[in-house]
């Protein structure tokens, strides 16, 4: 071989390995970046400028905290359809197995492929270092750790949980539904046996979500049965038995974007967002102080509807049409992302999305139409484990306790009140098949 074929071979050679060795450098983190991800509030004090903790927003003064609130909340605060009472920051620390995952990952971490996937990862935070703004990829990192976050842990249940039907500008309540939610974690489990996986996985399931409904009676034993699976290309399955019909049926592509059971909600807002990773562009926006809603579920001033016999209590509801959560608001360390659908036909254009960049929730996000108008908001409020239910005592998870859909345009908003127990026991892998929902509709 001649000299001059050799040499560009060698320098060949050496600009793959050199990128390769880029490469690896930009996915590699150290202990102290997993220390500032799960711990950011140890040497660090969110502020803004005539902020005080346990001041309250509200239309006379919302304009001065505009930049530190999601556009939505800014707009419902502005036109006086709630009051935001804030709270000092805490921090809320997710499990120590979920941490440890990350940490034992560091050697050799997760790696996002050419086509947006995630290699090399067996659970924890896929990517902890902090978000770069000259990163391309900075958005998409973000989607998949909230995507493989410890959101309700290995698994979990929320019963009840009740959905009301509301008229914003009456206050009128329309309708409520009382469900059962169950979630189960197929993959990258950290705490309940099995860890990391379950090996009775042919289908490779990643996540499972099962519901079924107890009342009104025209709704009872409906039941919805969502399938995600690990390869993100891969759709989703879902099912829905409608109790009156007593069938199941596949839901067709797109349903997952329609009104689901005439709510202000979509299938694919479940827990601030229930879609795949690759349903959606993502843009990291930058690093902000924003006011998010968490709270002492149990220091909360609560509601005695619904009250439980074990004496548990939810969060009430005020402010226009009751469609705003009595919770309290802090001022939190956020990664701002702007996720665009893929679809031409999705009825958002946008959702600005605040990601809480301790738990990776997504408390507070604004909707925008097709046209770009602003549409809805949706507010998950996070609560503090240990101080919720027994059953959730230890378990790490930032408990969602209450959400609101306020959709400007209609007037109309869906809310809804969280018991959320953080138990293996409400949720056996063979609920969450189809031959459950026929068997449970009976």
């Amino acid at each position: 071989m001649q000299r001059s074929n050799l040499k560009r071979l060698a320098a060949v050679a050496i600009a793959g390995f050199l990128a390769s060795t880029a490469q690896a450098d930009d996915y590699a983190y150290t202990e102290a970046e997993v220390e500032n991800s799960f711990f950011p509030y140890k040497t660090y004090t969110p502020e803004f400028p005539g902020y005080e903790p346990g001041m309250v927003i509200n239309a006379s003064n919302v304009d001065q905290f505009k930049d530190a609130l999601d556009p939505g909340f800014y707009d419902h605060l502005k036109n006086g359809r709630f009051e935001m009472q804030t709270k000092k920051t805490e921090s809320l620390e997710l499990h120590p197995n979920y941490i440890k995952a990350t940490r034992e990952a560091a050697n050799n971490p997760p790696k996002l492929s050419s086509d947006g996937l995630v290699e090399n990862f067996v659970a924890g935070r896929a990517f902890p270092k902090e978000p770069d703004a000259n990163d391309p990829n900075a958005g998409i990192k973000l989607a998949w750790n909230y995507q493989y976050g410890y959101n309700w842990g290995d698994n979990a249940a929320i019963c009840p949980f009740y959905w009301k039907y509301k008229d914003m500008k009456s206050g009128k309540l329309e309708r409520t539904i009382k469900w059962c939610f169950h979630f189960l974690n197929w993959k990258h489990r950290v705490n309940q046996d099995p860890t990391p996986e379950f090996t009775d996985n042919p289908a490779q399931l990643f996540r499972s979500i099962y519901s079924k409904a107890d009342e009104p009676f025209d709704l009872r034993n409906t039941q919805l049965l969502i399938h995600r699976y690990k390869n993100d290309l891969k759709r989703d399955d879902a099912w829905l038995y409608l109790g009156f019909q007593r069938r199941v049926r596949r839901l067709a592509t797109g349903q997952n974007t329609d009104s689901f059971l005439g709510t202000d909600i979509i299938i694919e807002d479940f827990e601030g967002y229930n879609g795949r990773v690759s349903d959606y562009n993502w843009k990291y926006i930058g690093t902000k102080n924003i006011f998010l809603p968490f709270h002492r579920h149990n220091e909360l001033q609560l509601t005695e509807e619904h009250k439980e016999p074990d004496g548990f209590q939810y969060v009430d509801f005020g402010g226009t049409g009751d469609c705003f959560p009595k919770t309290t608001w802090e001022l939190r360390k956020v990664y701002q992302v702007e996720a665009t659908p893929k679809d031409p036909n999705h009825p958002l254009s946008r959702r600005v999305m605040n990601v809480d960049a301790q738990t990776f929730t997504i408390p507070a996000q604004a909707q925008f139409d097709r046209k770009g108008d602003f549409w809805k908001t949706f507010l998950i409020c996070q609560a503090y484990p240990d101080k919720y239910h027994p059953l959730s005592d230890g378990s790490g998870v930032s408990i969602d306790d209450c959400f609101s859909v306020a959709d400007v345009q209609a007037q109309h908003c869906t809310t809804g009140q969280f018991k959320g127990l953080v138990t293996p026991e409400m949720n056996p892998p063979q609920m969450f098949t189809v031959q459950n929902l026929r068997k449970s509709g009976q």
